[in-house]
């Protein structure tokens, strides 16, 4: 029994001098130094950032699109050789990167990420490499809009989670649309859906400045800057980025980059009087907790959730009779053209179609808003669906009903009628029920032509919060109270419908 007890107080030792050990700042410097000496080990420094639109910061090379150029791709190149490693690019939307950097998915951010005390609430930030300021671009023949104030009542376009969107927000007052890229901003202008774009000053010079269709309206203000996000735990690796920017900007070599990329201005003098400032931090946010405060703007986003998809999925279910009318019981032409229309859009992307619609049809002179090509564009995505749907029903009503309807004295028509179409409805009801309560959840890619539906206002709400889990039960909930009450709704119609099973 003595030797049981001296055994069990040599290993409680152990345990209790390990967990010491672990949480001395000893073992914290220890971890530091293994995640800095695993990317020397590796040689690769892994920096991320957006390269779609993403110019002038990091953007593929026109000449050579397998490779990418810009005034943040070669900065990375110059901080990667301090480190005696080489740089390499992680693409990752830009409005995700902080939670990403937070998963590992790479060491470093650096794509115009603004040093902001909601930023810093999460990640470090390094010492700043570039100093920006905001700028109003709006089309040639618009006057009036050169500052903020001008914005009231006015359509502005800004990119999703920059400073930008945060100070239009903050104003109020404006009709705000938010876009996930730099260059959809801009297209929407030039197509008169929008007034004014506010963002970063590097993109209005790079984008707007040669279109002759555009202009810099009035004076850039703000002023700001731009620094390398790291994880909070990765001190060792913060100090030495700070180390390299230091020497970079000392040796001359981040003004040759800047002004090869023709973003060099005066304001980057100001660099070297940049002074950190404290920041404190703020109670973590619980959704949950606070639910009275964020419930009403999840359900705002799920109307028009709810209805977007209603609208298209009438559409969906009345294109898609028409198709396969017309590809059963058409002439030929049309039984071609039926099938093609099916086939590519089964086949192509509802993104690229969406696209097309809302991006492309303004190049021919047709210009819809965003809520018309949403629809449009899910309806005639899922009527390719519908279509085949009706087809397997029409397909299964046995060939002899058809023919004993003609013996009768009916016309095609008729029998498609009275006939067919019944039987073959009631069959259809369990997979165009499916596609309904698939639509709520597709209708999520609309965001991408600037619709604030409810997982577009979720991802708003958890980049103000970095509360995901309590936000996304809350939008899984409003998902589920949507699509379980249509399933049970298929259910009550088979049965009404089914007679021969009474």
């Amino acid at each position: 029994m003595s030797a049981f007890w001296r055994l069990s107080r040599i290993k409680t030792f152990l345990l209790v001098s390990v967990l010491l050990l672990a949480g001395s700042p000893g073992a914290v410097l220890s971890a530091e130094v293994d995640h800095l000496q695993s990317i020397r080990n590796s040689g690769v420094l892994r920096w991320g950032a957006d390269a779609e639109g993403g110019a002038p910061y990091v953007f593929p090379d026109p000449q050579k699109p397998e490779h990418l150029i810009g005034f943040e791709c070669e900065l990375a190149d110059a901080i990667a050789a301090k480190l005696g490693v080489k740089a390499q690019m992680v693409q990752n939307q830009w409005d995700q990167l902080i939670p990403a950097l937070e998963r590992g998915n790479f060491d470093v951010i650096l794509n115009g990420l603004e040093i902001t005390p909601d930023n810093q609430q999460h990640i470090t930030m390094s010492l700043p490499y570039f100093v920006y300021a905001q700028q109003i671009v709006t089309r040639q023949t618009t006057r009036g809009i050169t500052s903020l104030e001008d914005f009231k009542g006015k359509r502005v376009g800004v990119l999703s989670s920059s400073v930008a969107q945060r100070l239009v927000q903050k104003m109020g007052g404006t009709d705000l649309r938010i876009y996930p890229g730099n260059v959809e901003s801009f297209r929407d202008l030039k197509a008169e859906r929008i007034d004014a774009v506010l963002l970063d000053l590097p993109i209005a010079i790079f984008y707007a400045k040669p279109d002759p269709a555009l202009k810099l309206s009035g004076d850039s203000f703000a002023a700001g800057y731009y620094g390398i996000g790291l994880r909070k735990e990765d001190a060792r690796l913060t100090a030495a980025v700070n180390q390299a920017i230091t020497e970079l900007a000392a040796n001359g070599t981040m003004e040759r980059i800047y002004r090869k990329y023709e973003v060099w201005d005066a304001r980057q003098e100001h660099l070297k009087d940049y002074h950190a400032e404290p920041v404190t931090q703020k109670k973590a946010i619980s959704t949950l907790r606070e639910w009275p405060k964020y419930l009403p703007l999840l359900l705002r986003g799920a109307v028009v959730t709810v209805w977007i998809s209603v609208l298209a999925m009438i559409l969906a279910v009345v294109a898609g009779l028409i198709i396969v009318l017309a590809r059963l019981y058409g002439v030929t032409p049309l039984r071609w053209a039926a099938r093609a229309y099916v086939e590519v859009m089964r086949g192509t992307p509802l993104l690229i179609q969406l696209f097309l619609i809302y991006y492309g049809l303004p190049q021919i002179g047709i210009r819809l808003n965003a809520a018309l090509a949403a629809i449009l564009g899910l309806g005639l995505n899922y009527a390719a669906s519908e279509a085949e749907n009706y087809r397997a029903g029409i397909q299964a009503v046995p060939v002899g009903q058809m023919e004993a309807s003609y013996a009768l004295g009916m016309s095609r028509w008729q029998c498609l009628r009275h006939v067919v179409l019944p039987q073959a409805l009631r069959m259809v009801i369990p997979p165009v029920t499916n596609d309904f309560i698939a639509m709520f959840k597709d209708s999520s890619i609309v965001s991408v032509i600037t619709m604030v539906e409810l997982t577009k206002v979720y991802g708003m709400l958890a980049m103000s919060t970095y509360d995901y889990i309590g936000l996304g039960l809350m939008t899984a909930g409003i998902y589920f109270a949507l699509s379980y009450p249509a399933s049970i709704f298929a259910h009550y119609l088979e049965r009404k419908l089914h007679y021969d099973r009474r």
